[in-house]
């Protein structure tokens, strides 16, 4: 089947002509055909391709037998990996891009394709129904007893992946809030809705005076106490299980939300603000740190994008904008806020975070 060729690199295009320059259908291309090269990122995830180039460089021959691919299309699969910067070929032998093998090699800390593992095997499928979303309201993944989570506790594999996944999602924001955020003026923290621990993990290792708890639903904690273990950290991290809804949150000098609020209604986003300020003390802070939509809801697309994701995917999530997030602080009690961005992976997702202080 014969198709128009397009650039999908992720630096191809531009948001339009230039004055007095015809218009070109790439742009309109380029994004319509963007599936391709995600996808084939996903798969080259899935499959361990950057995992198998971390030792050594291999050709295609190697490299097909060792991930049990077909003849037909690995030369293709491999050269497009090429062709999209995540593989270098040099005399007939692949090998990683440096970004790729810090970040893809399953075997390192600073390991991000388990956020992909879980895009691939649960968020792939599901954006495939989006109009189905749209038109409907519903979300369009596996809901047991009509929720998404109680479905992910059920399944120890999913559960794991999921988790792995958001360690994925986090390290790219925990750097800037264990640098940047005065951690000298406190003692203790506490990391609600923890997942594997990855945020806890990076303030302890930053900050030695510090000690702090994750807090999640108990079919966490094996997973969160074996992370936290291969770091030696036993002794300053611990995990505290908890129904965030159900249960008041256990009391710290700062209170952390990474990506919890956006999983939420807004009845249930004030809910948990309200919690957090009667758990810290007087000079206590929270920090909130998701993607957020630009307060004119016209330039990030990938807060926008999110905002649909989570709609694709949960009855009641949805992402705000940080003016609204400072709203919702301030009706909590909160009586100072800050809105700072952070780098996140690439130029292409920008996490916010919005400090409270009580």
């Amino acid at each position: 089947m014969a198709m128009q060729e397009t650039d999908l690199r992720a630096d191809g295009g531009s948001r339009g002509a230039a004055a007095g320059t015809p218009p070109t259908p790439d742009r309109i291309l380029q994004l319509g055909w963007g599936f391709w090269g995600s996808k084939a990122l996903l798969s080259a995830v899935e499959l361990g391709v950057f995992t198998e180039l971390a030792t050594a460089p291999l050709d295609a021959e190697e490299l097909r037998v060792r991930l049990g691919l077909h003849p037909r299309g690995a030369r293709d699969f491999f050269d497009a990996l090429v062709a999209l910067g995540m593989l270098e070929r040099t005399d007939g032998r692949y090998r990683n891009t440096s970004d790729a093998g810090r970040f893809l090699d399953r075997a390192r800390p600073s390991y991000l394709g388990g956020l992909f593992e879980m895009a691939n095997a649960g968020l792939y499928p599901a954006w495939g129904n989006l109009t189905d979303a749209l038109r409907t309201g519903q979300p369009q993944t596996p809901q047991a007893g009509g929720s998404f989570f109680a479905a992910l506790y059920a399944d120890p594999v999913r559960l794991r992946r999921f988790l792995l996944g958001m360690t994925g999602a986090s390290l790219s924001a925990a750097g800037p809030i264990v640098r940047t955020f005065p951690w000298d003026r406190y003692r203790t923290f506490l990391d609600v809705g923890t997942a594997q621990g990855c945020l806890p993990v990076e303030l302890a290792r930053a900050h030695p005076h510090l000690r702090g708890s994750g807090l999640d639903v108990p079919a966490v904690r094996p997973i969160f106490e074996e992370y936290v273990a291969a770091f030696g950290l036993s002794e300053r991290l611990r995990f505290q299980a908890a129904d965030f809804f159900e249960d008041p949150l256990p009391a710290a000098d700062v209170l952390v939300m990474g990506q919890i609020l956006q999983d939420w209604d807004l009845e249930r986003n004030r809910l948990l603000l309200a919690k957090a300020y009667a758990a810290l003390p007087e000079g206590g802070a929270l920090i909130i740190y998701e993607p957020m939509i630009d307060d004119e809801r016209r330039e990030n697309a990938f807060g926008l994008l999110m905002s649909l994701n989570l709609q694709v995917v949960l009855p009641g999530g949805f992402s705000a904008t940080g003016a609204e997030i400072r709203g919702w602080l301030r009706d909590a009690g909160f009586r100072d806020t800050t809105l700072q961005p952070l780098v996140g992976a690439g130029s292409m997702v920008v996490w916010s975070m919005v400090v409270g202080v009580k």
